[in-house]
């Protein structure tokens, strides 16, 4: 059997298309670690996470974990991130599963991409096979002003979009310009908002209440992600469908939101909760409590889109406009396949592993401008 021989961290920055912005401020660029870990056949998978707070200290600590796997088995990826949690983690007295998902949720992913390769099967059937042909995906929008936005929803619209995506939180009197500007461009297409964090109860309640008349699918995260209570007491009082995306980092969050009915849905990804694996444990726990999950993207590369799309193959509890993100950078990473949706839906990926062929050229980009960054 084929065990791991080399593990390469890549630190890229990538510019995006436009500012973003949102609650918590505007974002210029994505930064990512891309992960390889190889065989000693010669196999390569391949994986990224995020690497928040800070860049360079997040590729330290990869380059620390990755010696726990070489010698073993890629097939042997739960019981290994188990281990190194459990010995760099705990063990130290760092009981920070949230931090610690981040890092491993690129190795996972790595570990799975390696698996499918030596299987010669996409990563979706490694996990049980597909439940559906195609994941359905939102319209992203994009702009900081209700002008802007609504020039995005106007050609969404035009191309067919079935569900658009709005960031709120930035303060009343624009959550509800942006709101209306919005709605005005898309007639009945499906409205969704995300607050990212930015209300408090009382605020959550009576911006609810003034929003309902936009015919709003559900509202993300509307409060404090520490409080799980804070988003109970909110979905309790409003008529607004409530989803729980920051609150939701680590398997146990998404327990403690179906027991306390916090949520009407979970929105959740691979980066938060530690990889392919965990996503599917937290898919079940779910599905037992009556709750579709929504696949939540987060400042990642096509990469990440290809293991979300696969996770969305597998789950039998998807929402059908789930999150992507690697159409806000200026050129993505990812050359093939074509990961744009059509019509909001895109089709199962058919080759070996997450089934993607990278730009080496925008890599080594991505690279220089992390170490210009310095």
């Amino acid at each position: 059997m084929v065990k791991i021989s080399g593990i390469r961290v890549r630190p890229l920055v990538l510019p995006l298309k436009q500012p973003y912005h949102w609650s918590y401020g505007i974002r210029e660029s994505f930064a990512v670690n891309l992960i390889e870990i190889e065989a000693d056949d010669g196999s390569v998978g391949i994986g990224e996470c995020t690497v928040a707070p800070d860049q360079a200290g997040t590729a330290a600590i990869l380059h620390r974990l990755a010696g726990h796997l070489i010698g073993h088995s890629p097939h042997d990826v739960a019981p290994l991130i188990a281990r190194i949690f459990h010995q760099e983690y705990l063990g130290h007295g760092a009981n920070i599963m949230r931090a610690a998902n981040q890092v491993f949720s690129g190795i996972d992913m790595a570990m799975w991409d390696l698996q499918g390769k030596l299987a010669g099967l996409p990563v979706h059937q490694l996990l049980g096979g597909a439940h559906r042909k195609a994941v359905g995906y939102f319209y992203f929008l994009q702009g900081e002003t209700a002008e802007e936005l609504a020039r995005d929803a106007a050609a969404g619209r035009a191309r067919g979009e079935r569900v658009f995506y709005l960031k709120v939180g930035r303060g009343e009197k624009t959550d509800l310009e942006i709101t209306a500007a919005v709605r005005r461009e898309i007639g009945d297409a499906r409205l969704r908002l995300d607050a990212n964090e930015g209300w408090s109860v009382h605020d959550a309640i009576n911006m609810c209440r003034k929003l309902e008349k936009y015919d709003i699918e559900f509202i993300e995260q509307p409060t404090v992600s520490w409080s799980i209570p804070a988003m109970a007491h909110v979905r309790e009082k409003v008529g607004i469908p409530i989803v729980a995306d920051q609150a939701a980092f680590t398997l146990y969050d998404v327990y403690e939101i179906c027991r306390q009915r916090a949520a009407d849905m979970i929105c959740i990804g691979p980066r938060e909760i530690g990889g392919i694996q965990p996503m599917m444990k937290a898919a079940a726990v779910a599905e037992a409590a009556g709750l579709k999950i929504c696949i939540h993207s987060s400042f990642t590369t096509g990469i990440t889109t290809c293991a979300e799309h696969h996770i969305g193959l597998a789950i039998p509890n998807l929402d059908d406009g789930n999150q992507i993100m690697w159409q806000l950078v200026q050129k993505d990473i990812v050359s093939s396949p074509d990961l744009a949706p059509r019509n909001g839906w895109l089709d199962a990926f058919k080759k070996p592993g997450l089934g993607f062929q990278l730009a080496e050229d925008l890599i080594a980009d991505g690279e220089r401008r992390f170490a210009a960054s310095r």
